[in-house]
């Protein structure tokens, strides 16, 4: 948020650039009463630079060989299992999976993933849906057990995990993406050079070996493809947010 509010204040003039995900651009106008900054008048968008998704984790030693399983226990027992989140998007894909597969598990928050993880691998909570970049050490460590990936695409970092859509949770779709924006008012051909650069940067191989080490894929766009993607999200995220009752802060 800090940097979204620096950026909107920014000079129109390119030389100012804000890298950022569905955070700041798709659920912070849901989870706070006042934004210093406005998602969608504060910004030209620029392009699109990646998507990836989340996995849904449990202790290695925990009775649940899948997702069904996981569930049908969440189903016998409300309330009795607890998730754990440290980012909206941890959050949201866990109140996603509730709403969607009609169970209650009780909400914990962390500042962080990596907290939550700790706690989870101690016992102190039952399961999250952590980014994959600080899922897979743990889970190829053999210390989480993956039960269900969070897009309609498997992992390739997981091949082996089914997605939760696939393991039951129909119509489940929850993942998180990362674009550029520069201040409101930079010049069309100015937002248009910025697309080409970065564009071309997105097909680099140190660009590469970032997606390939964060679990996450390449995704471009034209600056009107990301503002019309950018107010779908909205939407989606606005709806997960409100159906599960959280109280803007």
């Amino acid at each position: 948020m800090i940097a979204a509010q620096q950026v909107a204040k920014a000079a129109a003039d390119g030389y100012t650039v804000l890298i950022t995900t569905n955070t700041t651009h798709a659920a912070n106008e849901h989870l706070y009463r006042k934004l210093p900054y406005d998602p969608v008048k504060s910004f030209a968008p620029i392009t699109g630079l990646g998507k990836g998704g989340q996995v849904l984790v449990v202790p290695a030693g925990a009775p649940y060989q899948n997702v069904g399983q996981l569930l049908a226990y969440a189903k016998a027992n409300p309330g009795k299992l607890s998730f754990g989140s440290g980012s909206s998007s941890s959050r949201v894909a866990g109140e996603m999976l509730k709403q969607l597969a009609h169970v209650d598990i009780l909400h914990v928050p962390y500042k962080s993933n990596p907290l939550a993880i700790t706690d989870l691998l101690g016992g102190q909570i039952n399961l999250m849906i952590t980014d994959v970049s600080t899922g897979v050490p743990q889970i190829k460590a053999g210390k989480l057990r993956a039960l269900g990936y969070s897009t309609q695409k498997r992992s390739p970092q997981l091949p082996d995990v089914p997605t939760l859509n696939e393991a039951g949770v129909k119509g489940y779709d929850m993942g998180y993406w990362f674009a550029a924006y520069a201040p409101a008012g930079t010049p069309a051909a100015v937002v248009g050079r910025l697309n080409q650069l970065l564009g071309a940067a997105v097909k680099s191989p140190a660009a590469q070996s970032f997606f390939d080490m964060s679990g996450s894929e390449p995704w471009t766009s034209t600056p009107q493809e990301l503002a019309k993607f950018q107010a779908s999200e909205t939407k989606k995220w606005g709806q997960v947010i409100k159906a599960a009752g959280i109280e803007p802060e």
